[in-house]
């Protein structure tokens, strides 16, 4: 498994200096994605909709909106089964 990017500024860019704060999200090579956030699978497990399952090896994980919303300009649209981008109709 390997990260090839980061989606969105860095922590640091967002402001956390500290270091005790750094909430973010990867692209990995195979496709999918790689998030740090705050473990909140004990919290929230109970508040999950009766048709979810959380797998032995699955975690909730919370991060800032702001994370996700510095990195929506770099998640990919949804593309078609050959690798192509999907065309998206118009309103």
């Amino acid at each position: 498994m390997q990260i090839i990017r980061r989606l969105g500024t860095s922590p640091r860019q967002r402001g956390s200096l500290s270091g005790d704060c750094c909430p973010d999200i990867f692209e990995l090579g195979d496709g999918n994605f790689a998030v740090i956030g705050r473990d909140a699978t004990i919290l929230l497990t109970p508040e999950l909709p009766l048709e979810t399952v959380l797998g032995d090896d699955s975690r909730i994980v919370i991060i800032p909106r702001e994370t996700l919303m510095h990195a929506k300009q770099d998640i990919p649209d949804i593309q078609s089964p050959r690798g192509h981008r999907a065309i998206r109709a118009s309103a």
